[in-house]
Order: structure tokens, then C-alpha cells, then sequence
């Protein structure tokens, strides 16, 4: 955790890691976020504010609640929220740009009326589970760029703001079953990663979470990524591997599909199958060799002798194969083996290696077969974020995927800096004659790997 007074290193506004462009844009999302509670005559005094990007999923497709690898950044869009603490015990948050409130009874929490109050609660029923008293009530705004169900992180990105800003107000973070378990920004992440799905974390007992069985790794890119890089993070535990510059010739495109990737009802049980793919591996794995190990990358490393492997082991595809079931089929669980071996052992840190030598067709190639294994493998490719990625690169991108939970969402491209705003404009209007009704929900917009959150001060 850093030494300054609050969860999260600090910047003026003016003096902040943003560009330009992102300087303007979270000017005005702090202003409105500023608005929403200067509408309810609440006193500007004793406020405080966060910014929180998104994130891009560079490499790393389902891989982080196994205990794999990625390669992380976060973009220059983000949320912001305004927090102030309250005398009572009332959460009460404002969506500035939806015009929406929920308010929250830390003595009595309900179901909130609108359809993201799940997030402020899951966090209030978190810290009141594991703080108890201690978290104090709140006047909280937030105003957002990120598209929301879009697979830039946009929920926990939420997540991560109302945690920081709930933890600050009611100084958790001088309290010793906090400190005894949160010590810096990784954990900090774990931590909020734990809370979205309902697991324990260090001394810190789970409560109900989101009901989606992710990991910590988009928590961990808002929270640890640096600027101007690429960020290699392994997992379970979380520990932060290596940084690879982004060229600063070269920006993201960003395609948002306009294809919601709703993690509720039967789409939440959809994504939430690639994590019990896994934890059925595991448990094959450890039936089959009298074993006991937690997630699959432990598996690997026990089926090939404790050694890093070359590829998938054997003995894994025969617990595949015993493992044989409707609901998971032998086939199934062998292509998820082969898609974890390749995204963890091969593609992350061979990409990283490309991209560090400047070897750009090299790094395009290595994330087509991350796309690919995710076609094959996940089956969690739609149409439209297939055709995304076969169009950035027949329109000549240096590299492209998709990313994020799957079943919509969207798809990153990288292209050099000068030809990105023709670049984008091509791309939107091929895919809007493939795809005319989910291009009329779509969204371009371009960045580059950005600051992580932080908190503005005066």
C-alpha cells in the first residue's frame, strides 16, 4: 500500500499521469460528479475523489481464478467518484450521467430499485461483514465514460471506487484486521476481487458476492498497472512478473460491439462455465493422482514433475478423459487444458518477449492464437466480436482480440498512432454493414495503457 494518507497514490488534477485528452475528460466527469451532490445541497467541505480506469485484457483469456498469467493495461476512460461522509448510517449514491440514486441502510441492507445497486451492496454487505462498525454512512457520487456491460471493466471498476472510498471515510485502513491482511495495492486488489465473488481473503472472511466465480485480475489492473506499459501479473497468489513498454508510436483502437456481455441470469451462468471448467480439472486432476492441489496451474506443475512444462502433460489429458461427463465432456475439458497451457506457458510470456524486441509480427501472431483458442476452447465468441478481430487485421492492425468475459463485449486492435483515427473509422463502418443492429450500440475510441486509480487532491 502506499505511504500517503489514502489507499491510493495522489495527484492534483493539473499534476495528474493523464493525457491531455484524458485530462479534459475526467475534468467533466468530475464536475458532474461534483453537480450530483451539489443538487441535493450537500456542503462541498470534507469531499473527496477518486479517479478509476477501466482496463484491456491484452493476453490472459480466463485464466486469473486458475492461476494463470496475464498481461494487463489499464485505458484512459474511466469512473469517478465523490465520497463525503455522512453522520448517520446511509450510503446513498447518484449516477450523474443516468440521473439515478440508490440509497443504502448499513443497519438494514435491501435490494436496491435499479439494476447496478447490486455492486454497492455486495460491497456495503463485504466491509459490514469483515468491519462491522466501523464503516461509517456516505454521500457518494460517480459519473463514468466507461461503457458499461463492455468488457473494460466498468463493474469493477465500480467496485474498486466504492471500496476505496467506503475503506477512506471510515479509516479501515488503520484498523488491524486490515492491515493485518490488506498491506498494498496487490492485496488491495485480491481483496476487492474476493469481495465480487464471495470468497475468504487472508484473515478476512467471505460474504456473498456477485454471483460470478472471476478472479482478481481486473482489479489488479486498476489498481497496479502503470502508465505508458504492459503489465505481466500471475496469480493465485497474485505477484506482479515483469513490464514491457507500449510503443509510443502505436495507440489501442478499442471496439465495443454493442453486444451486451451481461454477467446476470443465464449469460452470468455462461461466463461463470469456463471458471467451473477449471475447478472440474483441478478436482479430475487431484482424484486421479491422489493429489491436492488449487488451481490448475498447480495441476500442470505436479503432472509434469514439479518443472514448467512444454506442453500439456499427459497424465492431465487421461484425468480429462475419466472425467467424461454431459454436462463436461472429455473433448471439452481437453481443449480448456490446451487453451490454459498455451495462454499461460506460451502466448503471455512469448507476446511479452515480441513486443519487448519490437517484434510486431511476431506479437500479431501470438494473439490471433489467443483468439483462436478462445474460439475453439472458451466458446465464449459471438459473431460480431469474431468478425472484429477478422476485420482489424484485413484492415492491417498489428495485432487484435477480443477481450473481457466473453458473449459480446469488445475487441482491441493496435495500430500506429498517425493511421488510428482513419484506421477506426473503417473499421466502424465495415462492421456496420456486417452487423448493422448491434453497430447502432457501438463504440470506437482509441487510448493508450493508462495511470492506474488514484485519488485527486487539492
Amino acid at each position: 500500500m502506499s505511504s500517503d494518507r489514502t489507499l491510493l497514490s495522489s495527484y492534483a488534477l493539473s499534476a495528474s499521469p493523464l493525457s491531455p485528452e484524458a485530462m479534459k475528460a475526467a475534468t467533466q466527469l468530475c464536475r458532474d460528479a461534483h453537480q450530483a451532490l451539489d443538487r441535493v445541497d450537500v456542503p462541498a467541505r470534507g469531499r473527496r475523489t477518486w479517479i478509476v480506469p477501466g482496463r484491456i485484457e491484452v493476453l490472459g483469456k480466463h485464466v486469473d481464478y486458475a492461476g494463470g498469467r496475464s498481461l494487463l493495461c489499464t485505458v484512459e476512460r474511466a469512473l469517478v467518484i465523490v465520497a463525503r461522509p455522512r453522520t448517520d448510517a446511509m450510503v446513498v449514491i447518484r449516477d450523474a450521467r443516468r440521473r439515478e440514486t440508490v440509497s443504502l441502510s448499513l443497519e438494514h441492507p435491501q435490494r436496491g430499485s435499479v439494476p447496478w445497486s447490486v455492486y454497492p451492496r455486495t460491497v456495503m454487505a463485504r466491509l459490514l461483514h469483515n468491519f462491522g462498525s466501523a464503516v461509517r454512512g456516505a454521500d457518494i457520487s460517480l459519473a463514468s465514460n466507461l461503457p458499461p456491460a463492455a468488457g473494460v471493466s466498468s463493474s469493477s471498476a465500480f467496485t474498486v471506487a466504492l471500496s476505496a472510498a467506503m475503506a477512506s471515510l471510515s479509516a479501515l485502513d488503520q484498523d488491524p484486521r486490515w492491515t493485518d491482511s490488506i498491506t498494498d495495492r496487490l492485496t488491495l486488489a485480491g481483496y476487492v476481487g474476493a469481495l465480487e465473488n464471495g470468497g475468504d481473503f487472508a484473515g478476512l472472511s467471505g460474504e456473498r458476492g456477485v454471483g460470478t466465480m472471476g478472479g482478481a485480475q481486473d482489479q489488479t489492473a486498476i489498481l497496479c498497472c502503470s502508465p505508458g506499459q504492459l503489465d505481466v501479473f500471475r496469480w493465485i497468489p497474485a505477484a506482479h512478473e515483469r513490464s514491457v513498454p507500449w510503443p509510443q508510436t502505436h495507440r489501442f483502437v478499442v471496439a465495443v460491439s454493442g453486444v451486451v456481455a451481461a454477467k446476470t441470469g443465464a449469460a452470468k451462468e455462461r461466463y461463470n462455465r469456463a471458471a467451473r471448467t477449471a475447478h472440474r480439472l483441478v478436482l479430475a486432476w487431484n482424484r486421479h493422482a491422489g493429489d491436492s492441489v488449487r488451481t490448475l496451474h498447480d495441476a500442470f506443475l505436479s503432472a509434469s514433475g514439479g518443472t514448467v512444462p512444454q506442453a500439456v502433460p499427459e497424465a492431465l489429458f487421461i484425468a480429462a478423459d475419466v472425467a467424461d461427463a454431459p454436462d463436461f465432456s472429455a473433448r471439452h475439458l481437453r481443449a480448456r487444458l490446451e487453451q490454459f497451457f498455451e495462454e499461460t506457458f506460451v502466448l503471455v510470456p512469448k507476446a511479452t518477449d515480441a513486443l519487448a524486441r519490437g517484434d510486431l509480427p511476431a506479437f500479431g501472431s501470438l494473439v490471433d492464437a489467443s483468439q483462436f483458442g478462445a474460439e475453439r476452447a472458451l466458446e465464449n465468441q459471438i459473431a460480431e466480436t469474431v468478425h472484429l478481430h477478422r476485420y482489424a487485421r484485413d484492415l492491417g492492425a498489428d495485432a487484435a482480440s477480443a477481450f473481457g468475459a466473453g458473449f459480446g463485449g469488445s475487441v482491441w486492435a493496435m495500430i500506429p498512432a498517425a493511421q488510428a483515427d482513419p484506421f477506426l473509422a473503417r473499421w466502424r463502418e465495415r462492421y456496420a454493414r456486417a452487423h448493422p443492429i448491434a453497430a447502432q450500440r457501438a463504440q470506437f475510441f482509441t487510448t493508450v495503457p493508462s495511470a492506474s486509480a488514484f485519488e485527486i487532491v487539492d
